[in-house]
């Protein structure tokens, strides 16, 4: 039974990667598991200079998921490649750097360093606000997303994973713009805006008024986008939102997906990457699948 993937050039033990931001640097879910058992590891949204991230509170918890407006606090590439990365690299998994910048410029100055560092790619947040077009995030139009990319890849050798927003009209046309500038993979869904109020205090919980919604609840709308997106493009999609067993992991690789990503059910149950692995590997001997790959996008459609 196969379960290795390669991954838009990323060679993967299974499938299973643990989604940007849910999971730090690795060193606090090292406590309880070996990581080399993960296919990948995506890095928490590392920038060009440290960031302190929103004031508190950041984090509520919603019917079925997670609100988070964190701000992409983290110490910096410099300090990661210090630090974190030499740790990271005790294991035998892929790591991917998600990269997260403020303007081109600074996502290009990023992904020039990234590009010198002993990693096996990049994931570029697209979510981040665009500060010189009035803080609209870089992944709302087809524009935004081929320019950055475009510029990302004319410095970048490594493998270019882009990541994309749901928060947008036409998941399918984003994707694609990514696809014309070069990335070699797509990777979906990013966080829903959403808003909780404490209707005692007549005031939203987060201290950013609205946060990104994760968890359970957003899983039929990520599965519904992979499908989409899918149709839409020849790169392979990396598929996340809500994932926390090895029956939802099929799910999104039925719709699509080539390698999937677990984000909030980190926080839920810190073993709930390596029994998703298990799950996968006990569904295909049910199955009688031989090749994880001849899973990936074969939903039969009504």
């Amino acid at each position: 039974m196969n379960t290795k993937i390669n991954f838009a050039g990323i060679e993967m033990k299974n499938p299973v990667t643990v989604a940007s931001g849910t999971f730090g640097y690795g060193r606090e879910y090292s406590q309880f598991f070996d990581l080399s058992k993960l296919g990948g590891i995506i890095t928490k949204g590392t920038s060009l200079k440290p960031r302190n991230g929103n004031k508190p509170p950041r984090v509520c918890e919603t019917a079925s998921g997670v609100l988070n407006s964190i701000g992409l606090q983290n110490p910096g590439v410099e300090y990661f490649a210090e630090n974190d990365l030499p740790f990271l690299r005790k294991f035998d998994t892929a790591i991917i750097v998600n990269a997260c910048g403020s303007s081109i410029e600074e996502y290009v100055e990023l992904c020039k360093i990234l590009n010198t560092l002993d990693i096996d790619g990049v994931e570029l947040n697209l979510s981040c606000p665009n500060v010189k077009e009035g803080c609209m995030a870089f992944g709302n139009t087809y524009d935004g997303v081929e320019r950055v990319t475009s510029e990302v890849r004319k410095v970048l050798d490594k493998p270019l994973i882009v990541k994309l927003t749901p928060n947008v009209t036409d998941i399918a046309s984003i994707a694609k713009a990514v696809e014309d500038a070069g990335a070699d993979a797509v990777s979906l869904i990013n966080t829903l805006l959403g808003m909780k109020i404490d209707i005692y205090k007549k005031k939203p919980v987060l201290s950013n008024n609205t946060g990104g919604l994760s968890g359970p609840a957003i899983k039929p709308i990520a599965v519904r986008m992979v499908y989409q997106v899918a149709q839409a493009v020849n790169i392979p999609i990396l598929g996340m939102g809500g994932i926390i067993n090895g029956e939802d992991a099929i799910e999104f690789m039925l719709a699509g997906a080539a390698a999937v990503s677990i984000g909030a059910g980190n926080f839920i149950n810190p073993y709930i990457s390596v029994s998703t692995v298990i799950g996968i590997e006990n569904y295909m001997k049910e199955q009688n699948i031989d090749d994880i790959k001849d899973i990936i996008g074969k939903v039969k459609m009504n």
